[in-house]
């Protein structure tokens, strides 16, 4: 049994609700305009260091929703979605969602496959806490995100016209929310409550997410050797796994589920013993601890 459902139940998780996927896009933006408008009308050191926090969320926000347009169940019409997931969804966040899309879903033909983009994340695992603690350093204070933002800006001079089309319609947005800043009165926001956290605190929550997401597992047919199932509670969704993105196994057995319809997928594998507690754990904190405790 791969945990697929029957045609009748399956077509009918599978229906994206468009009109629900419209608003969550623009709340997106109206939630995260309304925190810096707050942090700027309290004007006191709590609340800029709390909006500072909330701003790494809102990169892990904006990941989340342009990885289901990237799957094309974030509106019905493909034009709409591939329109919203790049330019209101990727770009503003460095990232072209159809070159997203083409190592994804090689991701999800062959999870530690041999084209698989996302195993330097949660290849070798388990390690040891130093390890772990060491990877998290680096993304903290900015050094992985500087890298990587390094290694993209080598786009610029690449052969393909493609690659730096997109990479300037990317400039372009950036330039835009720049503007935006700048308008308001308050441009150096843009750099230290936008740009600031993409380059540490969402480097952190990735790479949390995708060590709880595969880390320590390994190739196989069977989806539950190669993808994690985590009980999801309130903190954890509201931060770390936005939208949805935290029923992982869920989604890895059926990508074309629309993240709205995945606790009910989950609860139904779950009614099905496809997934019991020897698959899933408790929390996340339990799995980075199972993933970070190989002996020195």
């Amino acid at each position: 049994d791969d945990g697929r459902a029957f045609p009748n139940v399956r077509a009918d998780i599978r229906r994206i609700p468009s009109l629900l996927n419209s608003w969550s896009v623009a709340w997106l933006y109206g939630q995260n305009i309304l925190i810096l408008v707050a942090a700027e009308q309290l004007n006191n050191p709590l609340t800029w260091v709390l909006a500072f926090l909330l701003m790494g969320r809102a990169h892990a926000q904006f990941a989340s929703l342009m990885h289901e347009a990237a799957h094309r169940t974030l509106f019905k019409n493909k034009t709409a979605n591939d329109w919203v997931g790049n330019w209101l969804l990727g770009y503003p966040v460095i990232t072209s969602t159809p070159a997203y899309r083409r190592v994804h879903m090689a991701h999800h033909k062959r999870e530690f496959g041999p084209e698989e983009p996302d195993i330097p994340l949660y290849a070798n695992y388990p390690v040891t806490r130093d390890s772990l603690r060491r990877k998290l350093m680096r993304d903290l204070t900015g050094r992985t995100g500087i890298k990587l933002f390094k290694n993209q800006l080598r786009g610029f001079s690449s052969p393909d016209k493609r690659v730096r089309n997109t990479l300037w319609r990317m400039t372009g947005v950036q330039v835009l929310i720049l503007g935006a800043f700048v308008l308001t009165g308050y441009w150096w926001m843009y750099f230290v409550m936008w740009a600031l956290p993409y380059f540490t605190l969402w480097r952190v929550i990735n790479r949390l997410r995708s060590i709880a997401e595969h880390g320590g597992l390994r190739a196989d047919d069977d989806r539950r050797i190669t993808t994690h199932s985590v009980a999801q509670h309130f903190i954890t969704n509201f931060y770390l796994v936005p939208y949805k993105i935290g029923y992982h196994l869920a989604h890895h057995v059926d990508a074309g589920v629309p993240f709205r319809n995945l606790p009910k997928y989950h609860a139904m594998l779950r009614e099905a013993n496809y997934v019991d507690n020897t698959y899933e754990y408790p929390t996340y904190r339990a799995l980075w601890k199972a993933v970070s405790n190989a002996s020195a």
